[in-house]
């Protein structure tokens, strides 16, 4: 099924962007283990990607056990993981003032320690093979103040932070590690916390003036993982229309 191939792990990949990633790498020619908490959407992906092209696990990736678990299983199966997109990402906005210690501790669970667990998961296999790469989603809010943005501001601020420190720690292994930094996209997870008037203002504040696709960032995903990016590391690529 995956001869020939080699493996990619996207977390989040049941919809929206990490839908995107998910099937822009399968017509790159990886093979996709699509990581989704909600087993609905994975396993349609999966179907809708075809057996020869994907695969989909239910798990909590904020849960280190079942994250190694699941590397574990994939590599003595598989055989090979060779690069990982950390996509997942539960979002809270409210001011530092209102911000609830559940929905901090939730944010910094899946979006940074996630990002740890898949990176201890993954490390020894892509070692044994000679190397891998990894790509982080960041954001803008990272590096500017947003209205309300507070906890997502310093969750995606570890997430690049994590990804320099990442990049210098484990090139001597092999292993490049980037970021993605998107532009505002449409998404059924976005609609939960932006409404239409939101969308309009982001559409207008970058230089082409529309909103990104889920295809327009997992082209930058599919870059930063093709042998064109062998020598990129420690990088946050802005596919954000010029914002």
């Amino acid at each position: 099924m995956t001869e020939g191939k080699k493996v990619v792990v996207v977390t989040g990949a049941g919809r929206g962007i990490g839908e995107g990633i998910a099937t822009r790498l399968a017509q790159d020619g990886w093979y996709v283990v699509a990581v989704e908490r909600d087993p609905a959407t994975g396993a349609a992906l999966a179907e809708r990607l075809g057996a020869e092209s994907c695969e989909a696990h239910a798990v909590d990736v904020t849960d280190r056990a079942a994250v190694l678990e699941l590397f574990g299983a994939l590599d003595a199966r598989l055989g090979r993981v060779d690069a990982v997109v950390n996509n997942a990402m539960w979002v809270h906005y409210a001011p530092i003032v209102e911000m609830a210690e559940d929905k901090l501790d939730g944010m910094f669970a899946i979006a940074v320690k996630a990002a740890f667990w898949t990176i201890q998961a993954a490390h020894p296999i892509m070692v044994r093979n000679g190397g891998g790469a990894i790509v982080n989603m960041s954001s803008p809010a990272a590096a500017r103040g947003i209205d309300g943005s507070s906890a997502y501001s310093a969750v995606k601020g570890a997430v690049s932070s994590l990804t320099w420190q990442a990049a210098r720690e484990l090139g001597c292994d092999g292993i490049r590690v980037n970021g993605i930094i998107p532009g505002a996209v449409d998404t059924p997870g976005a609609r939960m916390v932006v409404d239409d008037a939101g969308y309009e203002l982001r559409a207008k504040m970058n230089s082409i003036g529309r909103l990104a696709t889920p295809a327009d960032i997992a082209g930058g995903v599919s870059y930063l993982l093709s042998p064109s990016a062998s020598f990129v590391t420690g990088h946050l690529l802005a596919v954000d229309g010029g914002l």
